[in-house]
């Protein structure tokens, strides 16, 4: 299949022979984010008035911190703040809180959650659910999910790739499946399925072995036998649980 810009990234990921190849990605999503808000694009108007509105959440803020530009960083807070101090000027204006509602806290009532939600709590969380970076990212990401099944039912070189690889996280193995419910018809699911069990199977046992032989080196039987696949096993076996590279260190500002 023809190389594109979105096919072009899955390949790369597959090639690097990473724990898993959407984790690949995400990373280099991640960094192509805070390359293109904190570069130049915090210049202009339009993603200022996105970035305004939308807000960071806090996991991407510190992100934002490691990556440097402070300048750049103070630019976007300081008329996020501006909006955001507005906003809740009006939410607290229009705030009334009910007589005697926590009087009582044990007594039982016909009340539901939704109607006894407390107004100013709700636009927080809100606030706090809404992030330019993570709608920026999820967004791409998508299409690079989409582009995986596209090529995957396409591009039989693409699915020896697959079959090949170590796998992929359980975080973007549940992803994976939960996507081929609308991607892939009953038959392409059945195989896909064939496919990816036994593939997460062995590289999770994979995984468990390196670890079992990380823990023996530490046993002073074992001290003058080769390492074999275990020095790096604890950030690799973190990374396929839940996804990530916990031995990274923060991506910052290439001057």
């Amino acid at each position: 299949m023809k190389e594109t810009l979105y096919t072009i990234p899955l390949n790369d990921a597959f090639h690097a022979d990473d724990e898993c190849p959407f984790c690949f990605i995400e990373r280099n999503l991640e960094q192509n984010s805070l390359d293109f808000i904190l570069g130049t694009a915090y210049m202009e108007s339009d993603i200022r008035e996105a970035t305004d509105k939308k807000g960071f959440c806090r996991a991407h803020l510190k992100q934002m911190y490691d990556y440097g530009n402070a300048l750049g960083n103070a630019l976007m807070l300081k008329t996020h703040y501006m909006r955001l101090n507005q906003e809740m000027k009006e939410q607290m204006e229009r705030y009334s809180p009910q007589k005697g509602a926590f009087k009582n806290p044990f007594k039982k009532t016909a009340l539901t959650g939704t109607q006894r939600e407390n107004a100013m709590a709700a636009w927080i969380q809100a606030k706090e659910n809404s992030c330019y970076v993570c709608e920026y990212n999820r967004n791409t990401y998508d299409r690079y999910l989409d582009t995986f099944f596209y090529m995957y039912k396409k591009d039989p070189a693409f699915k020896d790739m697959v079959k090949e690889s170590k796998g992929f996280c359980l975080h973007h193995f549940g992803e994976l499946m939960e996507a081929s419910e609308s991607k892939l018809s009953d038959k392409e699911k059945k195989e896909f399925c064939e496919i990816l069990f036994p593939l997460m199977e062995q590289n999770m046992k994979r995984v468990e072995e390196d670890l079992s032989w990380f823990v023996n080196k530490f046993d002073y039987r074992y001290k003058d036998q080769d390492w074999k696949n275990s020095r790096d096993a604890v950030p690799r076996g973190m990374q396929k649980l839940h996804g990530g590279y916990p031995a990274d260190l923060p991506y910052k500002e290439n001057k």
